[in-house]
């Protein structure tokens, strides 16, 4: 794997002898583009300020013309883990920036959990990293295997989708069309996370649709959305079979978090964006025991640390719902994923790296 990566950066560095283009901006993407939403803000950003040049590199195709771009682009940005970037040597005059997908820091990923030597290379070759909230730095320093002078505190872009002006009523309508649904029910969203232990994937040996509906149907629709690598555990009609709505297909999870009026998950980062509307927030951990002895673990205290109530079983999980969730602890755990909650991320990351382009130019 490691000499795929390396040829890729042979033949990247070719290209970097060619002079770089000041007003060219490549992104780095995956052709099903799972984690566009970031880098599309930044570019919409860009694009209020001047005439800029954008190219997409997506990483699982080689196109020559493109790759030229990439090597001779200003400005560089990626989203997610990018290998060849262990062996790609920039011109000095291109500034990489990891923005990554995720808000905060919740289970332990990167460096924290596997070997980290392929992490360094690529920090190594990575200007900057842009997180969340200065209390989780040492976490990302430690995922990213990065020194903290590179980690800059500017925020997410795509959490910037929630200050934004949006219609809920034309959204839940949109949603209601979808699935065939006359009912203006409130949406309990269940968006349960992937195990490497496949023995708890499948949520409905643990998820009781039928008690749970018989309990809180008068009030809530219970909607379900998985995880790409679980949907091999359970047989399931897509919309609406009598117990859930499978909205696994649903294109934008962000819309799905504001039309929601209760969050289910388990060990999903999910969970930081949604708690950010100030919603409530229920963690059905059902193998939390094997989840901890046998997965990667957390950078928090799951027990204590969380903003919602812990459940075990449907019963748990009911009798939670119908009693009112606690939501008291929300307002202190956005405190530590966020520095910054105003809607202004993406115009921070611009503006910083202009600035830092200007004082490297």
């Amino acid at each position: 794997m490691y000499l795929k990566h390396k040829v890729f950066g042979k033949l990247f560095n070719i290209f970097t002898k060619f002079p770089i283009n000041n007003n060219l901006i490549s992104f780095i993407i995956d052709s099903n583009e799972s984690f566009s939403s970031n880098l599309e803000y930044i570019k919409n950003e860009f694009e209020s300020r001047g005439d800029f040049e954008f190219n997409y590199y997506y990483k699982d195709k080689l196109s020559i013309n493109s790759l030229k771009k990439l090597a001779t682009s200003r400005y560089v940005f990626l989203n997610d883990n990018f290998f060849p970037l262990a062996f790609m040597k920039f011109n000095n005059k291109s500034t990489v920036i990891q923005l990554w997908h995720a808000p905060g820091a919740f289970k332990k990923f990167g460096g924290s959990v596997e070997n980290a030597s392929m992490l360094k290379l690529i920090s190594d070759n990575t200007d900057y990293l842009i997180i969340t909230s200065k209390y989780i730095e040492d976490y990302y320093a430690e995922a990213f295997q990065i020194d903290k002078s590179k980690i800059k505190v500017l925020g997410l872009p795509r959490a910037d989708y929630y200050f934004k002006n949006h219609n809920i009523e034309n959204l839940r309508q949109n949603f209601n069309n979808k699935y065939n649904l006359e009912s203006d029910k409130k949406i309990i969203l269940y968006a349960p996370t992937f195990r490497e232990n496949e023995e708890y994937n499948n949520v409905f040996n643990y998820l009781n649709a039928d008690e749970f509906n018989k309990s809180l149907s008068d009030d809530y629709i219970l909607a379900l959305r998985l995880h790409p690598k679980i949907k091999k555990f359970y047989s399931s009609q897509i919309g609406v079979n009598g117990d859930y709505i499978d909205c696994s297909d649903y294109q934008n999870e962000q819309e799905l978090l504001l039309i929601s009026d209760i969050l289910i998950t388990d060990y999903s980062s999910i969970m930081i964006e949604f708690a950010l509307l100030n919603k409530p927030v229920i963690f059905f951990a059902y193998d939390l025991d094997n989840y901890m002895d046998n997965e990667r673990g957390f950078y928090l205290d799951y027990k204590k640390d969380l903003p919602g109530p812990i459940v075990y079983s449907t019963e748990e999980l009911v009798n939670t719902i119908k009693d009112g969730i606690d939501t008291s602890k929300l307002n202190s755990f956005i405190q530590t994923q966020f520095d910054d909650v105003d809607g202004n991320s993406s115009k921070r990351i611009v503006d910083f790296v202009l600035n830092e382009g200007e004082k490297n130019g």
